[in-house]
């Protein structure tokens, strides 16, 4: 509908019901060969994509400053510095601060440039910084005496820098205090975000408009904590939050409460075009910028880098399960975690771990008996103990070749066939100093199975909890890797 057809519809309302012809047309849809049809023009990952808007969303002191320092020199540089792809090769990326100033600005870039080997000229020419402590003011929309009003003008000269430069990605940090507007106006806080789409649109590039969660967002970060008005979020194509490690996933990866706070995870929480990714993990690492002087010592700086979360079935084989399931059938364990006689010490003595030393080695494996038990690798029964009261004991249920003690990612687990039946013990690694290994012996140790055992197989290759063979250069004495302190 034109201007003209809305400007008599309007008179129309004015003078009375004169007829008013107006035509609307539907257009018949063209088909299309699919393979023909434009990629999605992503810049990098699955997080930012040209000619539109993405929030960031996170509480004050996660790290948000830190990961955007670390996303632009990956950018910029075109290299995989946290774990995403930079499509294409290289971007120019334009971050306008509107709350640091420059030297704070400075540290964190700097301070990543060290950690990733980063010089002067892998970067030329790529990354621009502006500050509106420094001076570079933005302010794209007002309220003046009642009246909303976008500053028009503004968008305009940053589609023109944007296009001059080549710039890739606009980050604006943070949202807030690029505007004049109450940010609980959703119908003011929707105009001032799509004026931005179209900022996206006509540069061909992506924006990323940073904001803080509101007061009352406590707990997990999600779409919905972003503070003010909902017409933000609503607006943008992607909406990545970010949280910090919580008490309760610290716990069970044995991570010290103290230094869960350097953990913290990324995630879209709209994932409106593209297939949702599982969250990514990024660790706060010091780094020393060295510009003490005097015998005082430098700043050191956070910096995020990639970190993946333990996985207790890391380097275990079947042949670990079996051992532990013989050292349990041997002796007397209970089920709970803080008896004396707990089933986790046969399997901390087996593994070679320090359960009582290291929480790492404690929470790993707390999660294997879970594990095992959810398989049916062990079952929990009601049994008197030496002083005849009634005590929940571990035993074990269906020994490794009948039951899946992986977890249900494993093959074994999706129903795939064994290959072979023995009824003796396959040789296996047994890294961290199992039963062989504390022997000098891989075959060492080997209790025999019980009478009622079924009879041992191999699983099949390929299994992503229990590698059966040796990888190249292991001797089978290695400590079990990802889970120390």
């Amino acid at each position: 509908m034109n201007a003209a057809t809305i400007a008599r519809l309007e008179n129309a309302e004015r003078i009375g019901p004169a007829p008013v012809e107006v035509k609307v047309s539907a257009s018949p849809y063209v088909w299309r060969d699919p393979t023909k049809i434009p990629r999605l023009p992503w810049v990098y990952g699955r997080w930012l994509l040209r000619d539109t808007v993405t929030a960031v969303v996170a509480p004050g002191g996660v790290g948000k400053t830190t990961l955007l320092a670390g996303m632009a020199l990956a950018m910029a540089t075109g290299r995989s510095l946290l774990d995403k792809a930079t499509w294409e090769g290289p971007k120019r990326v334009w971050i306008w601060n509107l709350e640091d100033d420059m030297d704070q600005l400075s540290r964190a870039i700097q301070s990543a440039a060290l950690r990733y080997g980063i010089s002067e000229q892998d970067i030329a020419g790529h990354l621009f910084v502006d500050s509106a402590m420094e001076g570079s003011e933005l302010c794209t929309a007002v309220e003046v005496d009642g009246q909303f009003k976008l500053l028009q003008p503004l968008y305009d000269a940053i589609v023109n820098e944007l296009t001059l430069h080549g710039i890739d990605v606009l980050i604006v940090d943070p949202f807030v205090s690029s505007h004049e507007v109450e940010e609980n106006a959703n119908s003011k806080i929707d105009k001032i975000v799509k004026a931005w789409g179209r900022v996206a649109k006509a540069a061909h590039c992506a924006v990323v408009l940073v904001h803080h969660t509101s007061k009352a967002g406590a707990g997990e970060v999600t779409v919905l904590s972003a503070r003010g008005a909902k017409s933000l979020t609503d607006a943008c194509r992607a909406t990545l939050v970010l949280n910090r490690m919580e008490v309760e996933q610290a716990d069970r990866l044995g991570i010290d409460h103290d230094e869960r706070r350097r953990y913290f995870s990324v995630q879209d929480d709209k994932h409106n075009r593209a297939p949702a990714e599982k969250a990514d993990w990024y660790r706060l690492a010091s780094v020393d910028l060295g510009n003490g002087a005097e015998g005082r010592p430098g700043d050191n700086i956070g910096v995020a880098e990639p970190w993946c979360p333990p996985d207790p079935f890391d380097s275990l084989t079947t042949d670990h399960l079996y051992r532990v399931q013989l050292a349990v059938a041997e002796g007397s364990y209970k089920a709970h975690h803080s008896a004396d006689e707990w089933a986790g010490y046969a399997v901390a003595d087996v593994l070679g771990l320090d359960v009582r030393g290291k929480k790492g080695d404690r929470a790993r494996v707390l999660n294997l008996l879970k594990t095992w038990t959810d398989n049916k690798a062990f079952k929990v029964e009601d049994r008197q103990d030496k002083n005849r009261q009634w005590k929940k004991f571990l035993a074990v249920d269906k020994w490794a070749n009948e039951a899946p003690a992986t977890p249900g990612k494993g093959v074994a687990v999706q129903g795939v066939a064994v290959e072979q039946q023995s009824a003796t013990l396959h040789p296996a690694p047994l890294r961290g100093g199992g039963i062989a290994a504390a022997a000098g012996n891989r075959d060492a140790g080997v209790a025999e199975r019980p009478a009622t055992a079924a009879p041992r197989v191999v699983f099949p290759a390929g299994n992503p909890a229990f590698k059966p063979i040796l990888a190249p250069g292991e001797t089978g004495n290695e400590p079990i890797p990802g889970w120390d302190d």
